[in-house]
């Protein structure tokens, strides 16, 4: 459904990537050339070579070459030149809910019931094509959907988002409003005639707006407004989908090649292009839905280009319940980070086909390592909500969710370093390792950004087990009970049963969480933060954490939170690595009071064992004061932990708590 004509070649001590800018159909040739035995070379071989081979079928030409020197620099110049990720609402990246389709606004309102009286946490319930009145977006059906309004004020009721189908092909029905519009303002695309194309999609015979003209643009974005797309409210958001475009009755399912765009362009010519200025559009509209209500927009999309990390998410489409399709979620996911669109997930439970409880399970615990994170299912499916799964499978998987919950302030610092920089949000074992050549065919297992974080989701069937690989000479901390890995270039077996999640993590870093279950991640949001604290032996950790508002542009003012933290010498410390802008101080009042209320330190030094408190010196202050500290030794393979229980430090000022 995508397109990004972005390569990365890497291999240790040297990273090179080509970006080909052409939105035709481009095919690319790989070549591997094996060294060839030369008898004047006394012995010494050649080193093997690939070569690539791209052509285009029409279009302009552009040509990038980026010259690393590693995976990091490729991905920052790459989107220096194309756009970094939009930041995104904190919902966002928390838990989706979706299924084709929740057939009526009373089945979304016992659905949202049911994730309560469950204890699940989510936080966007999503509608597919059904809920239009015949297929005609932007409308409700007056049978199934005929409060929506009350529909979102009970989701808002808990802080959560609803998320409606929009897709650019619309139904050609005389007297339709927006139909009569699109054709009498000339904003479709037309055939090779000049005649406004038609095609066959959800609707029956429909027509495509051309998002390539400025007026339709402009048009497009008017439609989002309260009073023009009736029902819909500030925590509703959008999903793109069917944008290639989608054609039944097309060539290859799509669009001719001789259709024609605006400014006189074949399809042929721009057909990469075309989802991503749907999306770009809708994006726009989003911001523009009311005059001073200005909230970051949440789009996803089926159609990407490069360039289309600017303006939301994306997923891998049309997925079956195999355990196959679970375990190439992994590389897709991770490729899409490497190609400077990290925002991405794939159909969680599969998309065709009913999963076995186990396959649910297991890719529910892969899925909380999507950047977006989404369970969704055709609508000849059975239902699948978590809480219909039964014992023991219903608690694993609410298990499973509430960890994404649980983590989630380290999630949202990794979408801001890739706002900033243009970083994978997840990342490959090559990309973290770049020197190690034993771990770059690893596709398998992932890093969360920078927090030392190390996942290997179980994607085989009956797995008791997972095989992690370790490159580096640190330790490494089973995430839940501290068990110890170490061993560089090693395959470590690390225990799977179905109640199990393989996460480890890496000596040497901080990485913040909220450890109070709530329904929603908007509940979240005054609620303290846990620092989790994974020392190296040198007694060394560090890690960042980013806070903002989670919803409105403000950031961009100043108002946030932007912490490093760094355990050295015996004590943590946090210093402010922001940049004050006009609203820092206004931000940081409301702020006031959301304390760190837990501080775990992992490998915890022997010579902690008879120390019962930590003295906590707070900025400003003249003297410091004391905290409880309880420490208890490691056995059986296990680290020694400590944990400061109500160190009273405020997380958005600077402070110091010595050991």
């Amino acid at each position: 459904y995508g397109s990004i004509p972005f390569m990365h070649a890497h291999r240790k001590n040297s990273s090179v990537a080509v970006f080909w800018l052409n939105a035709a159909e481009t095919w690319v040739d790989i070549v591997k050339t094996k060294p060839s035995t030369n008898p004047l070379a006394l012995g010494v071989s050649n080193p093997r070579t690939t070569h690539t081979h791209w052509f285009s079928e029409s279009g302009l030409l552009d040509v990038f070459v980026f010259l690393g020197p590693n995976p990091e620099a490729l991905s920052k110049n790459y989107a220096e030149l194309t756009g970094y990720t939009a930041m995104p609402q904190r919902f966002a990246i928390a838990y989706h809910q979706c299924r084709w389709n929740y057939v009526t606004d009373e089945d979304v309102k016992d659905v949202d019931r049911k994730f309560d009286r469950y204890q699940i946490p989510y936080d966007a319930i999503w509608l597919d094509i059904e809920y239009t009145d015949g297929k005609k977006y932007f409308t409700w059906d007056p049978l199934t959907f005929p409060d929506p309004k009350g529909m979102e004020e009970q989701l808002d009721e808990s802080g959560r988002k609803l998320v409606v189908i929009i897709d650019p092909h619309l139904k050609n029905e005389a007297g339709w409003s927006i139909i009569e519009e699109l054709k009498s303002k000339d904003l479709a695309v037309k055939d090779k005639n000049g005649n406004i194309y038609d095609g066959w999609c959800w609707p029956g015979s429909s027509h495509w707006i051309d998002c390539f003209n400025p007026a339709a643009r402009a048009w497009w974005e008017e439609q989002f407004k309260y009073n023009k797309f009736a029902g819909s409210s500030h925590n509703t958001f959008i999903w793109n989908d069917m944008n290639e475009p989608s054609v039944f009755n097309g060539p290859e399912t799509t669009m001719p090649k001789d259709n024609v765009h605006y400014g006189g362009w074949e399809h042929r010519d721009v057909h990469n292009l075309n989802g991503m200025t749907l999306v770009n559009s809708t994006f726009l509209g989003l911001i523009e839905r009311k005059k001073g209500e200005v909230r970051r927009p949440f789009v996803l999309t089926r159609s990407f280009y490069a360039g289309s990390q600017r303006f939301g998410a994306m997923w891998t489409g049309d997925n079956q319940a195999k355990w196959e399709h679970l375990a190439a979620s992994l590389p897709m996911v991770l490729n899409q980070g490497i190609a400077g669109f990290p925002f991405a997930g794939a159909d969680v439970g599969g998309f065709f086909g009913n999963p076995s409880k186990e396959l649910l399970t297991r890719w529910y615990q892969a899925g909380i390592w999507y950047p977006f994170f989404r369970a969704h299912a055709h609508i000849d499916t059975r239902r699948r909500e978590p809480y219909l799964a039964g014992e023991p499978y219903l608690s694993i998987i609410t298990k499973a969710i509430r960890l994404r919950y649980q983590l989630l302030p380290a999630w949202y610092t990794a979408f801001r370093e890739a706002a900033v920089s243009g970083l994978p949000i997840v990342r490959p074992q090559y990309y973290v390792h770049p020197d190690d050549e034993h771990g770059f065919a690893i596709d398998d297992q992932l890093y969360l950004g920078a927090t030392g974080i190390l996942a290997k989701p179980v994607v085989t069937e009956g797995a008791t087990s997972v095989d992690i690989y370790i490159s580096d000479s640190e330790k490494y901390f089973d995430y839940f009970d501290y068990t110890v890995y170490q061993g560089a270039g090693k395959r470590h077996t690390v225990a799977a049963p179905l109640e199990k999640i393989p996460v480890l993590m890496q000596a040497g870093h901080i990485v913040p969480r909220q450890d109070r279950p709530r329904r929603s991640s908007e509940l979240m949001k005054w609620d303290p933060y846990t620092l989790l604290v994974v020392l190296t032996d040198a007694g060394t950790a560090e890690g960042t954490l980013y806070i903002d508002d989670g919803e409105t542009y403000d950031f961009e003012k100043g108002a946030y939170i932007h912490r490093r933290f760094i355990f050295r010498d015996s004590a943590l410390t946090s210093e402010d690595i922001g940049t004050p802008g006009a609203k820092t101080a206004e931000y940081l009042k409301t702020m006031a009071g959301v304390q760190v209320e837990k501080i775990v330190v992992v490998n915890a030094p022997a010579d902690w064992r008879d120390k019962s408190a930590v003295t906590v010196v707070e900025d400003g202050a003249k003297q410091g004061r004391t905290a409880p500290l309880q420490y208890t030794a490691g056995s059986a393979g296990k680290a020694s932990y400590a944990v400061v229980k109500r160190p009273g430090v405020d997380v958005g000022r600077s402070w110091r708590i010595e050991f």
